[in-house]
């Protein structure tokens, strides 16, 4: 019988720690995950809170939907099994940016409590913020600039969040965003504010 090969891949510990880096940056590195349906603000509110923050001298990256699915997570369905791949791969790429010292904004619609879980346990409890964007299904159609909705309505689009799947809120986020209520630009502030404290080394 033929003999397999063993674990060829060999997981070496970092040369600098993370506490080396954050000083290094003056911060502390936190992942802000920001979840809520499509068209309910996210994307626009985490470019507003990563510019706020970059003004204020911090060092951010921000993951979004769109741009992740066009090349990390290319080719990545919209079925169960392909949404938790994509918030697996987006999770591990958090926590590499998280180990380097740099605060991570993610922007993604994370539907289920489980999937936000998986998420929370690769990047760590202690450096996790679950941001809730708390929008009413109705305005996010309103504005549903691509048209998604119209087409999930139409039947064209399956499995789609709010319409054909299901969206599970937070039970409770670590901080809401009524974002039918306020403003872009107040909702970043507000998560601004609530985030500052959390990131001052100092």
């Amino acid at each position: 019988m033929e003999e397999k090969p063993g674990n060829i891949f060999t997981f070496h510990q970092d040369v600098l720690q993370r506490s080396e880096k954050e000083k290094l940056l003056n911060q502390k590195s936190v992942c802000i995950w920001m979840t809520g349906l499509s068209g309910s603000g996210k994307s626009t509110i985490a470019k507003l809170v990563e510019r706020k923050l970059h003004d204020l001298g911090f060092a951010t990256m921000l993951l979004d939907g769109d741009n992740v699915r066009d090349g990390l997570n290319k080719g990545l369905g919209f079925t169960p099994e392909g949404r938790f791949e994509n918030i697996r791969r987006i999770a591990e790429v958090n926590k590499l940016f998280n180990q380097a010292g740099v605060i991570t904004i993610n922007a993604f619609v994370s539907p289920t409590r489980e999937i936000r879980a998986l998420a929370k346990s690769i990047v760590g409890e202690a450096h996790f913020e679950e941001i809730y964007i708390d929008t009413p299904l109705e305005v996010c159609e309103s504005r549903d600039v691509k048209g998604l909705y119209k087409k999930a309505r139409a039947g064209q689009i399956p499995n789609f969040t709010g319409i054909s799947a299901p969206f599970e809120a937070p039970e409770p986020a670590d901080f809401t965003i009524l974002a039918g209520q306020d403003s872009p630009e107040e909702s970043a502030q507000n998560l601004v504010d609530y985030i500052l404290p959390k990131i001052k080394l100092n």
